[in-house]
């Protein structure tokens, strides 16, 4: 059984008093609350756009129950770079030292040597580890991956 949905739209215009406009019946000049006609919407180009009038669309009822696709079809997924944040700490200073910070300046973070650094997918913390080196280059050794729950409570502020 298919559900109808009716789309409406109101279009809002800017006018001098801030209230918006709603348009009318094509053919009617769209007005105001105050009853002024309600400015035209011009594109880029200087044209006048002309009113959309809003139309009922039938979408299909979904059960949800029907399986779609192969069942390695999250394997592209599986190849895809998501880029990962190191964390070793944080400072905060005023701006004014900011402005004085130059090259050979030393910024204090906040993280004590031994404690180890959080990894960040996005904003959400999910490992925390050791700074090591490997071929001359940073990287991190996991000490702990955390769970869903946990990295949600420390996310990065």
């Amino acid at each position: 059984m298919a559900k109808t949905a009716k789309a409406t739209a109101e279009k809002v215009s800017a006018n001098p008093l801030g209230r918006k406009s709603t348009p009318r019946s094509s053919g009617q000049v769209p007005q105001g609350d105050s009853g002024v006609p309600a400015p035209a919407r011009h594109t880029s180009g200087g044209q006048v756009e002309p009113q959309k009038q809003a139309q009922s669309v039938e979408f299909p009822e979904a059960t949800g129950n029907e399986a779609s696709g192969s069942p390695n079809k999250f394997d592209i997924l599986l190849d895809m770079s998501v880029p990962v944040a190191v964390s070793i700490g944080q400072a905060e200073i005023p701006v004014r030292r900011l402005l004085q910070l130059g090259p050979g300046s030393i910024l204090k973070l906040d993280k004590p040597i031994d404690e180890p650094v959080d990894l960040f997918l996005k904003d959400a913390k999910f490992a925390a580890g050791d700074v090591v080196v490997v071929d001359g280059r940073f990287a991190v050794r996991i000490k702990q991956i955390i769970g869903a729950d946990a990295a949600s409570d420390g996310q990065k502020a």
